[in-house]
């Protein structure tokens, strides 16, 4: 991969949802007309409910990326629905393989683990705005819309775990770059011929295998906590000044609107 999407795929909590029951043909054939018109009547109702569970996620987005002075507009109102309601639980979302080569522990608490990432494809946005939180909400809601079926196969492509955002630090390594690339890794039934996007600004990328340093760490994702963590990552890592190599990496598990989120920091072995 190249070194401006060497690694980098989050995820979106769950709400609404409900089971779906099949209808036989022999159960239309025992309705009446009368029954057939009140199913016509809430048809239209579940229509109306449908709009209204769209207007309560995306009013709940927007409220969300206020706090990071981010503008959710009207026209995430669909894909936000749709994602919420086909990642109803983790089972729902593909996590990326990797193959766990080693894992560091010290009373009980992982210090990190060493992992083997292989070859795979890559759908990543670059964004470059006046923060890292209103830069990868904005950067997701790309990524969104593209699996949300603004693709070359006009379907739902599903979710995986975690989205990655590509990140630099300045010369000194006091604060990040402004420009961060978020990457949504394909499900594995588009690997081999990966849909195309309709954004031009998502690029499809075939990123080689990798072998990465991960440490995980909870709560809000901004320029702060990253800092403070590639700080703790290096340490536990014992390395020096000219064995950091950058990009790094931020992986998170759960949507930039959840309240609690599973983070991880990844560092690129140097190979």
């Amino acid at each position: 991969m190249d070194q401006g999407c060497r690694m980098s795929g989050g995820g979106g909590d769950s709400q609404g949802g409900g089971s779906r029951v099949a209808i036989t043909l022999e159960d239309l054939e025992s309705f009446t007309e009368d029954q057939l018109s009140d199913g016509d009547e809430n048809l239209e109702e579940g229509g109306a409910m449908e709009e209204d569970e769209q207007d309560r996620l995306l009013n709940y987005w927007q409220d969300i990326g206020r706090i990071h002075q981010v503008t959710v507009p009207q026209d995430m109102a669909a894909p936000i629905q749709q994602l919420t309601t086909n990642t109803e639980s983790a089972r729902d979302r593909q996590e990326i393989p990797f193959n766990l080569i080693t894992r560091k522990e010290k009373c009980g608490e992982v210090l990190y683990e060493k992992r083997r990432y292989e070859k795979a494809n890559w759908a990543c946005v670059t964004v470059q705005e006046e923060t890292y939180e209103q830069t990868t909400c904005l950067g997701f809601m790309k990524l969104m819309r593209y699996i949300c079926q603004q693709n070359s196969s006009g379907h739902y492509l599903g979710m995986t775990v975690p989205i990655v955002t590509v990140v630099r630090t300045n010369e000194s390594r006091s604060a990040l770059s402004r420009e961060v690339t978020v990457a949504y890794y394909l499900p594995s039934p588009h690997q081999a011929q990966p849909p195309q996007p309709m954004d031009p600004d998502i690029t499809m990328q075939e990123w080689p295998p990798t072998v990465v340093y991960s440490r995980s760490f909870s709560g809000v994702t901004n320029e702060h906590s990253i800092m403070n963590e590639l700080t703790m990552l290096v340490e536990v890592l014992g390395l020096s000044e000219d064995r950091v190599c950058e990009p790094f990496i931020v992986a998170g598990y759960t949507s930039p609107a959840a309240a609690n989120r599973h983070n991880e920091i990844w560092f690129l072995e140097r190979l």
